[in-house]
């Protein structure tokens, strides 16, 4: 826990050190620059799923200008995860993110997939079919950051068309998903920047963070679902002062261990 400590506060430092540039669409977090190579082979690609919508508030406006649903957060965080990633492991990742599709067979080259806001998402029959084989063909998605009863409920419209016949389950501290770099028995509600002027750590009538999976014929976890929780936001955020440690920590372990146990299984 120390050593992990130590690590954070060096991220915070790097982090701090972009200035404005942390409210830009795009810039430089300790990795080069845009004109980085995106082609770097690497045995992780950190993947973002952008996905199409039907739904009226599928896009909004924040500090960076406008984006839509799937792009919440990025990259900063998406970056800023990178960078802890490699000072807290030997993972061999490459150092910028990318936005991946489900509109070409594209996405089978990588293995890891983070989506956002997925109340919002749709999928035509087509892409349904495209991101079932996907996952059954040994693909591993996390989606993050969507709260309450009618999120819920939209997300699971849209999994229904995905993987109709598999169960979701509740996590529980045992699972071996909590224990593949750290152990992470006690997990809280992980909020999003809206804690540092709410002091709320839910949205809507998302009060109690849930930790659910869904799983193949094996037992292996193929979804991860982080419901009434922001963790990309704290990542994004985690070189604000006002927004607190604890949190970011937290979203740090539990997104290392999701992507560890995602490339061992």
């Amino acid at each position: 826990m120390k050593a992990f400590r130590l690590a954070f506060a060096a991220l915070s430092t790097a982090a701090c050190c972009v200035g404005l540039m942390a409210f830009q669409q795009r810039g430089d977090f300790g990795f080069g620059n845009d004109d980085s190579p995106t082609n770097v082979k690497a045995e992780f690609y950190w993947s973002r799923l952008a996905y199409t919508s039907s739904m009226q508030n599928s896009g909004g406006f924040g500090r960076r200008g406008w984006f839509n649903s799937w792009s919440r957060d990025y990259p900063k965080a998406d970056r800023q995860f990178l960078i802890a990633m490699h000072r807290l492991t030997r993972i061999d990742g490459r150092p910028t993110e990318q936005v991946v599709t489900l509109d070409s067979d594209e996405i089978f080259n990588y293995p890891w997939i983070y989506a956002v806001q997925v109340q919002n998402w749709t999928f035509t029959d087509a892409q349904a079919k495209r991101l079932r084989e996907y996952l059954l063909k040994g693909g591993f998605l996390m989606v993050d950051d969507f709260h309450g009863t009618e999120d819920w409920e939209n997300f699971m419209n849209g999994m229904r068309q995905v993987l109709p016949d598999r169960p979701i389950e509740n996590l529980q501290s045992g699972d071996e998903i909590f224990h593949t770099l750290y152990d992470i028995d006690d997990k809280m509600q992980i909020p999003g920047e809206q804690y540092v002027w709410t002091g709320r750590t839910y949205e809507k009538d998302g009060y109690q963070p849930k930790w659910r999976a869904i799983r193949d014929d094996k037992g292996h976890i193929i979804v991860a679902i982080c419901h009434n929780m922001h963790l990309g936001d704290a990542w994004e955020w985690a070189d604000d002062p006002n927004y607190p440690e604890t949190f970011a920590s937290m979203a740090f372990r539990v997104g290392l261990d999701y992507i560890i146990y995602g490339m061992t299984h």
